[in-house]
């Protein structure tokens, strides 16, 4: 009998390597460059079982698309229905075991990747994803281990949080899981996200049924392996790549639908949540809705802030990932003031920026996903260059022959309401307007009204009042929200990461408020000595 009562220790973050010229780190990644498996098949996986059904697309590296990682087969409706049976059978176990058995599965998925994996996954992410070392590090292995161990942790708390009982009677709160299945939509741009979905739901006792993303697709099919590998039950997770439209219209008509785990596109998420709003009268119990969407980031600088910082934080948080991070830098509002200084800065810093293939470690920037992205962003860049309140003042270049590779750009304008001021591009893009000094409220007015997202944003300022004005001021703007840093970066368990308004229900990944929601608590009051007569004492009779 499981009677053990165990809380974790509130862990450490997974130490992120550097991968400097000479290091062991170093010359192991580059090995697993080099021996990663070229054009290999990948099955779905439903119940635990491989399955091919003929129906195949490519997976190629964004920087050189003419090489192909893999072949993957697509899911159709019979097998999605196959996946949400074994998500339904598997449930009863897998929400019977202890928590902490389920605990420790995710701890060994978390130490096979920091030990035997690390290096391998880290490849996959470069190559599939096209990510540089730090790029790829940061998301799998380190923030992804993050993601299992501070589950862990917070599940602990969860679990241990009972209310209140007094003499005669004890009360307790049972933390079942959602009763059906949970489908998980994950994204390209990080693998951890892709394992959180599936994992966090999984850790509170729930199956998923998982589509993931096809230009993910090499990576994401590794995490599967190593989920087996640490003893995850077949049919707590179902692999199903293929078109969204012909997964999500299965998924979403099925009663058992207890949950959707969502990273995308805000008209994506929207346009799920309105079918599965038209089906409510066909699901068993209402779906939890967890949804990390769109972001149009800003960077806003006042007068006093020093020039330097903030054009580094602009690159970094503008150029990083070449700007497809959900969280990138994508508007920048800057002071007449400082704008020639931080224009030149950033000029100059450009200019050592190289570009190119992943094998590369010196380079800074990648390539973008893939064609219809690079054809989608190149599509702002020209509209820039023939507008006549906009101008491409750094980079622009698009070439897509041998890699989809957008040079990192900066687009100036003088209408703050400008097309790429206002639309998400998820691209090496930065729009900035420059302001008038003396126009700075009027700038956090801007700031919160012109975009529908909510999502990141950070003030460079060195005077306290300013900074407390426009945490006032743009309290909605931003779900994660940085004094004098970039946008980007959120770690777990110390910048619990989401947002609202456009850009999502901001249920914090990697938090105690995720994990929350993948529970459905019942209440239980047992009392010891139940009442024998119905009347209360106000009943009786004055003397």
């Amino acid at each position: 009998m499981n009677n053990i009562l165990y809380g974790f220790e509130r862990p450490t973050n997974e130490p992120v390597f550097a991968y400097a010229p000479g290091s062991k780190e170093r010359l192991a990644l580059r090995t697993a460059l080099e021996q990663s498996p070229k054009e290999i098949e990948i099955p779905l996986i439903i119940g635990g079982k491989e399955v091919r059904t003929g129906d195949v697309g490519k997976v190629v590296e964004p920087h050189n698309h003419k090489s192909v990682l893999a072949t993957y087969h697509k899911a159709g409706a019979k097998q999605v229905a196959e996946a949400i049976e074994a998500a339904n059978k598997a449930r009863k176990d897998w929400e019977a075991m202890p928590w902490l058995e389920r605990a420790s599965v995710m701890e060994k998925i978390a130490d096979l990747i920091a030990t035997k994996y690390r290096y391998q996954l880290n490849a996959t992410v470069m190559l599939g994803q096209s990510k540089n070392p730090m790029q790829a590090e940061i998301d799998a292995p380190c923030e992804l281990i993050d993601f299992l161990r501070f589950g862990n942790y917070c599940a602990s708390q969860i679990y241990s949080d009972q209310p209140l009982s007094v003499n005669g009677l004890m009360n307790r709160v049972e933390y079942r899981a959602l009763e059906g299945f949970v489908f998980t939509l994950t994204p390209f741009n990080f693998t951890s996200i892709a394992s959180n979905l599936n994992l966090a739901p999984a850790l509170m006792g729930n199956t998923t049924v998982w589509k993931p993303s096809t230009t993910a697709l090499y990576s994401n099919y590794l995490l599967m392996k190593i989920f087996k590998e640490a003893g995850l039950p077949d049919g707590v997770v179902n692999f199903i790549p293929g078109k969204g439209s012909e997964i999500g219209k299965v998924v979403t008509s099925d009663p058992s639908l207890a949950g959707f785990h969502f990273t995308g596109s805000t008209a994506t998420f929207n346009h799920l949540w309105e079918t599965m709003g038209k089906n409510l009268s066909t699901y068993k119990s209402y779906p939890i809705i967890v949804g990390e969407t769109g972001g149009k980031n800003f960077v806003l600088a006042h007068p006093s802030a020093d020039p330097q910082t903030l054009s580094v934080a602009l690159l970094r948080g503008a150029f990083e990932y070449q700007g497809q991070k959900c969280s990138a830098a994508s508007r920048g509002y800057i002071p007449k003031s400082l704008w020639k200084e931080v224009r030149e800065r950033l000029e100059e810093m450009l200019k050592s920026v190289k570009m190119g293939d992943v094998h590369d470690f010196s380079n800074f920037v990648n390539a973008v996903i893939d064609e219809a992205s690079f054809d989608n962003i190149k599509g702002y860049i020209e509209h820039a260059r023939s507008s006549a309140d906009a101008e491409v003042i750094i980079g622009g270049k698009c070439d897509k022959s041998i890699g989809y590779f957008v040079e990192p750009t900066v687009i100036l304008t003088t209408n703050p309401h400008y097309k790429s001021m206002v639309e998400e591009i998820f691209g090496p893009v930065l729009t900035i307007f420059v302001y008038d000094d003396n126009k700075f409220e009027d700038v956090l007015t801007l700031v919160d009204q012109t975009s529908p997202y909510g999502l990141t944003g950070s003030i460079f300022a060195q005077d306290r009042l300013v900074i407390n004005k426009a945490m006032d001021s743009l309290r909605y703007a931003a779900g994660n929200f940085y004094i004098n840093d970039k946008p980007t970066g959120a770690v777990v368990g110390q910048q619990p990461f989401g947002g609202s308004r456009a850009s999502g229900t901001n249920d914090k990944a990697g938090s105690a408020l995720n994990l929350v929601r993948w529970v459905n608590p019942r209440c239980i009051k047992e009392t010891f000595t139940p009442p024998t007569d119905y009347r209360y004492p106000f009943l009786s009779e004055d003397n």
